[in-house]
């Protein structure tokens, strides 16, 4: 396994700069946003594809400091009802995969997307519990009709392009646990796998060790950060809050940095099944902690994980 980030931690920084600052934390692979949500700061992928040389000189940019791509990135709602939405982000969604496939990167990491309730939906309708019978009939209606198709459809340009999909389970979006998961890559095909992120798993009460190990091979990528749950307001509450992020000390959760949600010894678990399973791609490193600057949060993430990933590899040697 790879120590890695997810780049977006350093939008402000032009591509050649953010390059020079991973690369002096020693880290050796990177995660690219491709646009979406999360932008496209250091990577436009229809721009590099209409370019040779625009292309030449993004590769180049990674080849000549000895840094590999992880994955491009471009978490969207392919599935939102509203159509110029949905339009954007399958265009950037269908780009991405292109640009992978000529950059020789294996995955391309998204969210499966969340549709209405209807066709004549303007918003996203996550359903969260199966009564009263409308939400059954929402959910059902919304995998038959929506889901499973796009998701077959992008699975035949996954073949062509031999590029994977690593969807990122997540709240609000059709795919946010194991099951879901294994349902979509069950009803569309292998080229459909996870992004895992452990932060989004602590959050909703699931192991991420016991998720990992049901995923196996269709773990594809994989995030590196943490949640921490407030016992207060959890206890009042539960794990359904809405509150803004920002009100820290009210939410019942928060994203933190790794080991400040849970400590070593669950980190270490994490690592070791990860092991246990064969993955052998990257830890990118993701940034959404409150409570650090992304300079502190990057940095005690970086020292934590390798420490961790000394400790395990020595292990490994011990063993063998």
């Amino acid at each position: 396994m790879k120590l890695g980030v997810f780049a977006v931690l350093f939008s402000k920084k032009t591509l050649d700069e953010m390059l020079d600052y991973i690369k002096t934390k020693g880290l050796d692979t990177v995660e690219v946003g491709a646009g979406g949500y999360i932008g496209d700061a250091h990577c436009k992928p229809a721009d590099l594809l209409a370019d040779e040389k625009k292309l030449e000189q993004f590769k180049q940019a990674f080849e000549s400091r000895g840094i590999t791509i992880s994955s491009l990135s471009c978490h969207g709602n392919n599935l939102h009802p509203n159509k110029e939405i949905a339009d954007e982000h399958h265009s950037t969604f269908v780009n991405t995969v292109k640009l992978a496939s000529k950059l020789g990167v294996k995955n391309v990491v998204t969210f499966s997307g969340c549709p209405g309730e209807s066709e004549n939906s303007q918003h996203p309708v996550w359903i969260t519990c199966p009564w009263p019978n409308d939400f059954s009939e929402v959910v059902e209606w919304q995998w038959k009709n929506k889901v499973i198709p796009y998701w077959k459809e992008q699975a035949k340009l996954l073949e062509e392009y031999n590029v994977n999909v690593a969807i990122e389970p997540h709240p609000g979006f059709v795919v946010y646990n194991t099951e879901t998961i294994l349902r979509l890559r069950k009803e569309c095909g292998e080229r459909i796998g996870a992004n895992f992120d452990p932060s989004h798993y602590f959050w909703q009460g699931m192991d991420p060790v016991n998720s990992i190990k049901a995923l196996g091979d269709a773990l594809f990528h994989f995030h590196a950060k943490d949640t921490r749950i407030d016992p207060l307001n959890n206890s009042l509450n539960g794990v359904l809050d809405t509150k803004s992020y920002r009100d820290i000390a009210n939410r019942s959760w928060v994203f933190r940095t790794v080991g400040y949600g849970h400590g070593e010894e669950t980190w270490r678990e994490i690592i070791s099944v990860l092991q246990t399973i064969g993955y052998q791609g990257a830890i990118s490193i993701e940034h959404e902690d409150g409570l650090m600057s992304v300079e502190e949060g990057f940095t005690k993430a970086v020292d934590f994980l390798k420490d961790l990933l000394i400790k395990e590899s020595a292990k490994d040697l011990w063993w063998a």
